[in-house]
Protein backbone atom coordinates (compact mmCIF):
# COMPACT_ATOMS: atom_id res chain seq x y z
CA UNK A 1 0.00 0.00 0.00
CA UNK A 2 2.84 2.58 0.63
CA UNK A 3 4.36 1.86 -2.45
CA UNK A 4 1.17 2.31 -4.49
CA UNK A 5 0.56 5.61 -2.40
CA UNK A 6 4.02 6.84 -2.95
CA UNK A 7 4.04 6.05 -7.14
CA UNK A 8 0.91 5.86 -8.24
CA UNK A 9 1.22 10.25 -7.61
CA UNK A 10 5.06 9.68 -8.88
CA UNK A 11 3.83 8.04 -12.06
CA UNK A 12 1.25 10.87 -12.59
CA UNK A 13 4.01 13.65 -11.64
CA UNK A 14 6.45 12.49 -13.67
CA UNK A 15 3.78 12.06 -16.59
CA UNK A 16 2.70 15.83 -16.66
CA UNK A 17 6.75 16.72 -16.59
CA UNK A 18 7.21 14.42 -19.84
CA UNK A 19 4.18 15.82 -21.48
CA UNK A 20 5.62 20.14 -20.71
CA UNK A 21 8.84 19.12 -22.13
CA UNK A 22 7.65 17.50 -24.90
CA UNK A 23 5.33 20.25 -25.72
CA UNK A 24 7.75 23.25 -24.67
CA UNK A 25 10.56 21.34 -27.58
CA UNK A 26 7.57 21.21 -30.22
CA UNK A 27 7.07 25.07 -29.52
CA UNK A 28 11.25 25.54 -29.45
CA UNK A 29 10.85 23.45 -33.15
CA UNK A 30 7.64 25.42 -34.34
CA UNK A 31 9.62 29.18 -33.04
CA UNK A 32 12.54 27.72 -35.19
CA UNK A 33 9.97 27.98 -38.64
CA UNK A 34 7.67 31.00 -37.42
CA UNK A 35 11.35 32.95 -37.25
CA UNK A 36 11.95 32.07 -41.00
CA UNK A 37 8.55 32.65 -42.06
CA UNK A 38 9.34 36.85 -40.44
CA UNK A 39 12.10 36.64 -42.57
CA UNK A 40 11.66 35.59 -45.87
CA UNK A 41 7.93 33.24 -47.24
CA UNK A 42 10.55 32.08 -49.87
CA UNK A 43 10.21 27.97 -50.38
CA UNK A 44 13.79 27.56 -49.93
CA UNK A 45 14.30 29.67 -46.86
CA UNK A 46 11.17 27.82 -45.01
CA UNK A 47 12.38 24.23 -45.96
CA UNK A 48 15.65 24.94 -44.61
CA UNK A 49 13.94 26.20 -41.16
CA UNK A 50 12.15 22.66 -41.63
CA UNK A 51 15.04 20.51 -41.95
CA UNK A 52 16.98 22.19 -39.55
CA UNK A 53 14.08 21.53 -36.64
CA UNK A 54 14.72 18.08 -35.97
CA UNK A 55 16.09 14.65 -38.08
CA UNK A 56 12.25 12.92 -37.52
CA UNK A 57 10.59 13.85 -40.70
CA UNK A 58 7.31 12.82 -39.02
CA UNK A 59 7.72 15.08 -36.10
CA UNK A 60 8.98 17.74 -38.34
CA UNK A 61 7.16 21.31 -38.79
CA UNK A 62 4.53 21.46 -41.29
CA UNK A 63 3.53 25.37 -43.02
CA UNK A 64 -0.22 25.67 -43.97
CA UNK A 65 -1.36 28.62 -45.75
CA UNK A 66 1.54 28.80 -48.18
CA UNK A 67 0.69 28.16 -51.63
CA UNK A 68 4.57 27.16 -52.61
CA UNK A 69 4.56 24.80 -49.31
CA UNK A 70 3.67 21.18 -49.40
CA UNK A 71 1.27 20.87 -46.40
CA UNK A 72 -0.56 17.31 -47.43
CA UNK A 73 1.47 15.82 -44.74
CA UNK A 74 -0.22 17.84 -41.83
CA UNK A 75 -2.37 16.06 -39.36
CA UNK A 76 -4.61 19.08 -38.45
CA UNK A 77 -8.07 19.54 -40.21
CA UNK A 78 -9.66 22.90 -41.25
CA UNK A 79 -11.64 23.14 -38.73
CA UNK A 80 -8.76 22.95 -36.30
CA UNK A 81 -6.40 25.05 -38.58
CA UNK A 82 -9.74 27.89 -38.35
CA UNK A 83 -9.56 27.75 -35.02
CA UNK A 84 -5.87 28.83 -34.85
CA UNK A 85 -6.30 31.27 -37.24
CA UNK A 86 -9.31 32.57 -35.38
CA UNK A 87 -7.85 33.02 -31.96
CA UNK A 88 -4.42 33.84 -33.35
CA UNK A 89 -2.55 32.07 -30.56
CA UNK A 90 -1.06 28.87 -30.37
CA UNK A 91 -3.02 26.00 -29.92
CA UNK A 92 -2.83 22.05 -28.44
CA UNK A 93 -5.21 20.10 -29.44
CA UNK A 94 -5.34 15.95 -29.14
CA UNK A 95 -4.90 14.00 -32.17
CA UNK A 96 -4.76 9.92 -33.02
CA UNK A 97 -1.22 8.95 -31.79
CA UNK A 98 -0.36 12.06 -29.52
CA UNK A 99 -0.92 15.96 -29.69
CA UNK A 100 -0.64 18.67 -32.26
CA UNK A 101 0.68 22.35 -31.52
CA UNK A 102 -0.18 24.94 -33.98
CA UNK A 103 0.93 28.55 -33.87
CA UNK A 104 -0.34 31.07 -36.59
CA UNK A 105 1.94 33.61 -37.94
CA UNK A 106 0.58 36.61 -39.70
CA UNK A 107 1.88 37.13 -43.40
CA UNK A 108 0.19 40.40 -44.59
CA UNK A 109 -3.40 39.72 -45.79
CA UNK A 110 -3.06 36.06 -44.46
CA UNK A 111 -2.07 33.46 -41.80
CA UNK A 112 -0.33 30.60 -42.09
CA UNK A 113 -0.31 28.16 -39.27
CA UNK A 114 2.89 26.13 -38.29
CA UNK A 115 2.08 22.43 -37.35
CA UNK A 116 4.36 20.44 -34.54
CA UNK A 117 3.39 16.79 -34.55
CA UNK A 118 4.39 15.48 -30.72
CA UNK A 119 3.40 11.10 -30.23
CA UNK A 120 3.09 9.55 -27.61
CA UNK A 121 5.91 8.09 -27.05
CA UNK A 122 7.67 11.71 -26.57
CA UNK A 123 4.91 12.45 -24.29
CA UNK A 124 5.87 9.74 -21.60
CA UNK A 125 3.52 7.36 -22.33
CA UNK A 126 3.14 3.53 -20.58
CA UNK A 127 6.75 2.92 -20.31
CA UNK A 128 7.28 4.92 -17.29
CA UNK A 129 4.53 2.75 -15.80
CA UNK A 130 5.70 -0.33 -16.28
CA UNK A 131 9.21 0.88 -14.64
CA UNK A 132 7.25 2.04 -12.00
CA UNK A 133 5.66 -1.27 -11.65
CA UNK A 134 9.21 -3.26 -11.70
CA UNK A 135 10.29 -0.61 -8.78
CA UNK A 136 7.24 -1.40 -6.79
CA UNK A 137 7.91 -5.02 -6.58
CA UNK A 138 11.53 -4.50 -5.93
CA UNK A 139 10.00 -2.44 -3.03
CA UNK A 140 7.70 -4.70 -1.88
CA UNK A 141 9.92 -7.97 -2.30
CA UNK A 142 12.80 -6.37 0.04
CA UNK A 143 10.41 -5.50 3.07
CA UNK A 144 9.09 -8.76 2.45
CA UNK A 145 12.28 -10.46 3.52
CA UNK A 146 13.28 -7.80 5.71
CA UNK A 147 10.08 -7.66 7.59
CA UNK A 148 10.42 -11.76 7.89
CA UNK A 149 13.79 -12.12 8.97
CA UNK A 150 12.42 -9.59 11.91
CA UNK A 151 9.55 -11.30 12.50
CA UNK A 152 11.29 -14.94 12.75
CA UNK A 153 12.45 -13.61 16.39
CA UNK A 154 8.88 -13.06 17.32
CA UNK A 155 7.77 -16.43 15.62
CA UNK A 156 10.02 -18.46 16.99
CA UNK A 157 8.87 -16.47 20.84
CA UNK A 158 5.72 -17.63 20.33
CA UNK A 159 6.04 -20.74 19.13
CA UNK A 160 8.47 -22.17 22.37
CA UNK A 161 5.57 -19.98 24.32
CA UNK A 162 3.23 -22.38 23.05
CA UNK A 163 5.21 -25.27 22.94
CA UNK A 164 5.58 -24.81 26.90
CA UNK A 165 2.15 -23.91 27.73
CA UNK A 166 1.12 -27.57 25.59
CA UNK A 167 3.72 -29.20 27.84
CA UNK A 168 2.52 -27.75 30.86
CA UNK A 169 -0.77 -28.64 30.23
CA UNK A 170 0.74 -32.48 29.61
CA UNK A 171 2.31 -32.88 33.20
CA UNK A 172 5.40 -31.53 32.26
CA UNK A 173 5.65 -29.19 35.27
CA UNK A 174 9.28 -28.62 34.86
CA UNK A 175 9.38 -26.78 31.33
CA UNK A 176 10.79 -23.10 31.16
CA UNK A 177 11.00 -21.09 28.49
CA UNK A 178 14.17 -18.95 27.51
CA UNK A 179 12.19 -14.98 27.21
CA UNK A 180 13.08 -13.60 23.55
CA UNK A 181 11.96 -11.80 20.87
CA UNK A 182 9.84 -8.13 21.47
CA UNK A 183 9.43 -6.58 24.64
CA UNK A 184 6.01 -7.79 24.83
CA UNK A 185 6.99 -11.53 23.92
CA UNK A 186 10.00 -11.84 26.53
CA UNK A 187 7.95 -9.87 29.25
CA UNK A 188 4.82 -12.55 28.70
CA UNK A 189 7.99 -15.31 28.78
CA UNK A 190 9.22 -14.21 32.43
CA UNK A 191 5.31 -13.79 33.23
CA UNK A 192 4.74 -17.99 31.97
CA UNK A 193 8.18 -18.54 33.87
CA UNK A 194 6.49 -17.49 37.23
CA UNK A 195 3.42 -19.02 36.94
CA UNK A 196 4.96 -22.18 36.14
CA UNK A 197 7.09 -21.26 39.38
CA UNK A 198 4.20 -20.39 40.98
CA UNK A 199 2.01 -23.38 40.35
CA UNK A 200 5.05 -26.28 41.39
CA UNK A 201 4.78 -24.44 44.88
CA UNK A 202 1.02 -23.86 45.07
CA UNK A 203 0.86 -28.02 44.28
CA UNK A 204 3.94 -28.73 46.74
CA UNK A 205 2.32 -26.78 49.48
CA UNK A 206 -0.64 -28.17 48.90
CA UNK A 207 0.84 -31.83 49.35
CA UNK A 208 2.46 -31.08 52.25
CA UNK A 209 -0.53 -29.70 53.92
CA UNK A 210 -1.95 -33.33 52.63
CA UNK A 211 0.56 -34.84 54.50
CA UNK A 212 0.63 -32.96 57.13
CA UNK A 213 -3.23 -33.55 57.68
CA UNK A 214 -2.30 -37.00 57.17
CA UNK A 215 0.12 -37.54 59.64
CA UNK A 216 -2.25 -35.82 62.04
CA UNK A 217 -4.76 -38.90 61.73
CA UNK A 218 -1.80 -41.12 63.17
CA UNK A 219 -2.86 -40.24 66.95
CA UNK A 220 -6.65 -41.14 66.82
CA UNK A 221 -5.26 -44.11 64.14
CA UNK A 222 -2.60 -45.37 67.08
CA UNK A 223 -5.14 -45.13 69.93
CA UNK A 224 -7.60 -47.31 67.64
CA UNK A 225 -5.37 -49.99 66.96
CA UNK A 226 -4.41 -50.47 70.39
CA UNK A 227 -7.55 -50.54 71.72
CA UNK A 228 -8.39 -53.23 69.10
CA UNK A 229 -5.34 -55.45 70.57
CA UNK A 230 -6.96 -55.42 73.86
CA UNK A 231 -10.32 -56.57 72.23
CA UNK A 232 -10.36 -60.63 72.42
CA UNK A 233 -8.90 -63.43 70.11
CA UNK A 234 -10.59 -62.89 66.66
CA UNK A 235 -9.51 -66.73 66.44
CA UNK A 236 -12.70 -68.61 65.53
CA UNK A 237 -10.62 -72.33 64.97
CA UNK A 238 -10.09 -73.04 68.02
CA UNK A 239 -13.21 -74.49 69.54
CA UNK A 240 -16.62 -74.55 68.69
CA UNK A 241 -18.59 -71.54 68.93
CA UNK A 242 -22.27 -70.21 68.30
CA UNK A 243 -23.37 -68.21 64.98
CA UNK A 244 -23.49 -64.95 67.43
CA UNK A 245 -19.47 -65.14 69.06
CA UNK A 246 -18.58 -66.64 65.42
CA UNK A 247 -19.59 -63.26 63.69
CA UNK A 248 -18.62 -61.54 66.76
CA UNK A 249 -14.97 -63.11 66.24
CA UNK A 250 -15.16 -62.46 62.48
CA UNK A 251 -16.14 -58.46 62.95
CA UNK A 252 -12.76 -57.98 65.92
CA UNK A 253 -10.67 -59.28 62.51
CA UNK A 254 -12.50 -56.98 60.14
CA UNK A 255 -11.77 -54.27 62.40
CA UNK A 256 -8.02 -55.07 62.80
CA UNK A 257 -7.45 -55.76 59.47
CA UNK A 258 -9.50 -52.37 58.23
CA UNK A 259 -7.03 -50.67 60.95
CA UNK A 260 -3.86 -52.61 59.09
CA UNK A 261 -5.12 -51.13 55.94
CA UNK A 262 -5.84 -47.50 56.69
CA UNK A 263 -1.85 -47.64 58.57
CA UNK A 264 -0.55 -48.99 55.10
CA UNK A 265 -2.45 -45.55 52.97
CA UNK A 266 -1.96 -43.31 55.36
CA UNK A 267 1.80 -44.18 55.01
CA UNK A 268 1.60 -44.76 51.45
CA UNK A 269 -0.32 -41.32 51.22
CA UNK A 270 2.34 -38.94 53.07
CA UNK A 271 4.64 -40.98 51.39
CA UNK A 272 3.64 -39.94 48.12
CA UNK A 273 2.58 -36.22 49.00
CA UNK A 274 6.07 -35.52 50.73
CA UNK A 275 7.75 -36.12 47.00
CA UNK A 276 8.60 -32.60 45.66
CA UNK A 277 6.64 -31.49 42.35
CA UNK A 278 9.81 -31.07 40.28
CA UNK A 279 11.04 -34.15 40.65
CA UNK A 280 8.47 -36.63 40.37
CA UNK A 281 9.14 -39.69 38.82
CA UNK A 282 7.04 -41.12 35.98
CA UNK A 283 3.45 -43.31 36.89
CA UNK A 284 4.33 -46.39 38.00
CA UNK A 285 3.58 -50.01 37.34
CA UNK A 286 1.42 -52.02 38.92
CA UNK A 287 -0.43 -55.68 37.98
CA UNK A 288 -4.16 -55.34 38.30
CA UNK A 289 -4.40 -58.91 38.43
CA UNK A 290 -2.77 -59.04 41.50
CA UNK A 291 -4.26 -55.90 42.89
CA UNK A 292 -7.37 -57.22 41.97
CA UNK A 293 -6.93 -60.55 44.30
CA UNK A 294 -5.49 -58.61 46.63
CA UNK A 295 -8.63 -56.42 47.13
CA UNK A 296 -10.87 -59.43 46.88
CA UNK A 297 -9.19 -60.77 50.10
CA UNK A 298 -10.86 -58.01 52.11
CA UNK A 299 -14.09 -57.96 50.43
CA UNK A 300 -14.90 -61.48 50.16
CA UNK A 301 -14.68 -61.39 53.67
CA UNK A 302 -17.40 -58.62 54.03
CA UNK A 303 -19.09 -60.69 51.53
CA UNK A 304 -19.45 -63.73 53.00
CA UNK A 305 -20.40 -61.89 56.24
CA UNK A 306 -23.27 -60.22 54.38
CA UNK A 307 -23.90 -63.42 52.25
CA UNK A 308 -23.48 -61.69 48.91
CA UNK A 309 -22.64 -64.16 46.23
CA UNK A 310 -19.46 -62.77 44.35
CA UNK A 311 -16.73 -64.11 41.71
CA UNK A 312 -13.41 -62.68 40.22
CA UNK A 313 -13.24 -63.34 36.63
CA UNK A 314 -9.46 -62.89 34.19
CA UNK A 315 -7.62 -61.89 37.18
CA UNK A 316 -5.03 -65.42 36.98
CA UNK A 317 -2.50 -63.90 34.38
CA UNK A 318 -0.11 -60.66 34.52
CA UNK A 319 -1.61 -57.30 33.13
CA UNK A 320 0.56 -54.09 33.86
CA UNK A 321 -1.26 -51.17 34.09
CA UNK A 322 0.57 -47.45 34.06
CA UNK A 323 -1.00 -46.26 37.14
CA UNK A 324 0.65 -46.40 41.09
CA UNK A 325 -0.52 -49.77 42.99
CA UNK A 326 -2.02 -47.41 45.88
CA UNK A 327 -4.05 -45.25 43.79
CA UNK A 328 -5.86 -48.55 41.32
CA UNK A 329 -6.33 -50.02 45.09
CA UNK A 330 -7.95 -46.97 45.82
CA UNK A 331 -10.56 -47.01 43.13
CA UNK A 332 -11.33 -50.03 43.15
CA UNK A 333 -12.30 -49.64 47.11
CA UNK A 334 -14.23 -46.74 45.71
CA UNK A 335 -16.16 -48.52 43.36
CA UNK A 336 -16.77 -51.95 45.17
CA UNK A 337 -17.55 -49.84 48.66
CA UNK A 338 -20.03 -48.51 46.82
CA UNK A 339 -22.26 -51.89 45.92
CA UNK A 340 -21.74 -52.86 49.49
CA UNK A 341 -23.24 -49.14 50.69
CA UNK A 342 -26.00 -48.63 47.81
CA UNK A 343 -27.07 -52.31 47.43
CA UNK A 344 -29.14 -54.81 49.58
CA UNK A 345 -27.49 -57.41 51.44
CA UNK A 346 -27.50 -60.40 49.17
CA UNK A 347 -26.70 -58.63 46.36
CA UNK A 348 -24.36 -60.47 43.85
CA UNK A 349 -21.41 -58.71 42.51
CA UNK A 350 -18.62 -59.74 39.88
CA UNK A 351 -15.19 -58.06 39.46
CA UNK A 352 -13.57 -58.98 36.12
CA UNK A 353 -10.27 -58.14 34.59
CA UNK A 354 -9.44 -58.03 30.25
CA UNK A 355 -7.12 -57.27 28.11
CA UNK A 356 -7.68 -55.93 23.84
CA UNK A 357 -7.54 -53.02 21.53
CA UNK A 358 -4.41 -51.40 23.23
CA UNK A 359 -6.78 -51.26 26.51
CA UNK A 360 -7.01 -53.08 29.84
CA UNK A 361 -10.83 -53.37 31.34
CA UNK A 362 -11.60 -53.65 34.88
CA UNK A 363 -15.48 -54.50 35.33
CA UNK A 364 -17.33 -54.03 38.20
CA UNK A 365 -20.88 -55.68 38.07
CA UNK A 366 -23.91 -55.75 40.63
CA UNK A 367 -27.26 -57.14 40.96
CA UNK A 368 -28.40 -54.59 42.55
CA UNK A 369 -31.08 -51.73 41.54
CA UNK A 370 -28.72 -50.22 39.19
CA UNK A 371 -28.46 -46.14 38.95
CA UNK A 372 -30.91 -43.65 38.01
CA UNK A 373 -28.51 -40.97 36.24
CA UNK A 374 -24.97 -41.82 35.21
CA UNK A 375 -24.08 -39.08 33.59
CA UNK A 376 -25.15 -37.14 37.54
CA UNK A 377 -22.79 -39.77 39.26
CA UNK A 378 -19.92 -39.49 36.88
CA UNK A 379 -19.36 -35.80 38.07
CA UNK A 380 -17.60 -34.95 41.17
CA UNK A 381 -19.01 -33.97 44.03
CA UNK A 382 -22.98 -35.00 42.78
CA UNK A 383 -24.88 -38.28 44.35
CA UNK A 384 -28.28 -39.74 43.99
CA UNK A 385 -27.54 -41.21 47.77
CA UNK A 386 -26.41 -38.43 49.39
CA UNK A 387 -23.35 -39.19 49.82
CA UNK A 388 -19.91 -37.06 48.96
CA UNK A 389 -19.97 -38.27 45.46
CA UNK A 390 -16.25 -38.54 45.31
CA UNK A 391 -16.44 -42.23 44.74
CA UNK A 392 -16.49 -42.83 40.84
CA UNK A 393 -14.55 -39.35 40.39
CA UNK A 394 -11.73 -41.22 42.32
CA UNK A 395 -12.07 -43.89 40.08
CA UNK A 396 -11.91 -41.48 37.23
CA UNK A 397 -9.11 -39.44 38.33
CA UNK A 398 -6.94 -43.42 38.17
CA UNK A 399 -8.57 -43.65 34.68
CA UNK A 400 -7.30 -40.21 33.43
CA UNK A 401 -3.96 -40.94 34.77
CA UNK A 402 -3.58 -44.29 32.85
CA UNK A 403 -5.03 -42.39 29.74
CA UNK A 404 -8.57 -44.48 29.95
CA UNK A 405 -11.67 -43.54 30.96
CA UNK A 406 -14.62 -44.65 33.41
CA UNK A 407 -18.38 -45.70 32.00
CA UNK A 408 -21.53 -46.73 33.60
CA UNK A 409 -24.07 -49.24 31.80
CA UNK A 410 -26.35 -51.71 32.25
CA UNK A 411 -25.11 -55.10 34.11
CA UNK A 412 -25.66 -58.75 32.67
CA UNK A 413 -26.48 -59.00 36.10
CA UNK A 414 -29.05 -56.57 36.56
CA UNK A 415 -27.94 -53.86 38.23
CA UNK A 416 -24.88 -51.49 37.78
CA UNK A 417 -21.43 -52.01 35.68
CA UNK A 418 -18.22 -49.40 35.85
CA UNK A 419 -16.20 -50.50 33.94
CA UNK A 420 -12.22 -48.70 34.27
CA UNK A 421 -10.44 -48.87 30.66
CA UNK A 422 -6.79 -48.28 31.27
CA UNK A 423 -4.25 -47.67 28.55
CA UNK A 424 -1.81 -51.23 28.19
CA UNK A 425 1.33 -49.88 28.03
CA UNK A 426 2.87 -52.94 26.22
CA UNK A 427 0.48 -52.87 23.35
CA UNK A 428 1.59 -52.17 20.20
CA UNK A 429 1.33 -47.84 19.70
CA UNK A 430 -1.60 -46.54 17.53
CA UNK A 431 -1.11 -43.93 14.45
CA UNK A 432 -2.33 -40.68 16.06
CA UNK A 433 -3.62 -37.97 13.28
CA UNK A 434 -2.20 -35.02 14.43
CA UNK A 435 -3.63 -31.69 13.32
CA UNK A 436 -1.74 -28.92 15.96
CA UNK A 437 -3.23 -27.06 18.68
CA UNK A 438 -7.16 -27.24 16.74
CA UNK A 439 -6.93 -31.17 16.37
CA UNK A 440 -5.18 -31.67 20.05
CA UNK A 441 -8.09 -30.02 21.81
CA UNK A 442 -10.91 -31.77 19.07
CA UNK A 443 -9.48 -35.31 20.77
CA UNK A 444 -9.31 -33.98 24.14
CA UNK A 445 -13.03 -32.89 23.79
CA UNK A 446 -13.94 -36.55 22.14
CA UNK A 447 -11.97 -37.95 25.40
CA UNK A 448 -14.21 -36.37 28.14
CA UNK A 449 -17.35 -36.60 26.35
CA UNK A 450 -16.62 -40.46 25.78
CA UNK A 451 -16.17 -40.63 29.97
CA UNK A 452 -19.30 -41.57 30.73
CA UNK A 453 -22.58 -42.92 28.47
CA UNK A 454 -26.74 -42.88 29.43
CA UNK A 455 -27.87 -46.45 29.14
CA UNK A 456 -30.50 -46.88 26.49
CA UNK A 457 -33.57 -47.90 28.67
CA UNK A 458 -33.49 -47.37 32.09
CA UNK A 459 -33.89 -50.25 35.26
CA UNK A 460 -36.74 -49.05 37.78
CA UNK A 461 -35.53 -48.86 41.02
CA UNK A 462 -37.23 -51.16 44.03
CA UNK A 463 -38.92 -48.81 46.55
Amino acid sequence: MLALAFLIPLGLSLGGQAREEAIADAARRSALVTGALAVSVEPAVVDRAIEASGDDPATRPVVHGLDDVDAEAGRADAGQLDRARAEGRSLVVEVDGGVLRLDPVVLGDRTAVVEVFVPDEALGGSGRWWLLAGVALTLVGAAVLVVDRLAARTVDATRGLVTAALAVSDGDLGVRVEPSGPRELAEAGHAFNRMAERFVAARTEERELVADLSHRLRTPLTVLRLDAEALESDDTSVDAFSQAELDHRRGIRRIRQAIVTLEGEIDVLIKTTRKAVATEAAPAMCDVSEVVRERMVFWAALAGDQNRPHRVVGAQLRIPAPVPRAELAAALDAVIGNVFRYTPQGTAFEVAVSRRDGYVAIRIDDAGPGIANPDRALRRGESDQGSTGLGLDIAKRVALQANGSVSIDRARLGGTSVVMLLADPEATPRQVSRFGLVGRMAREAREQKGSGRRWSRQRPTNG
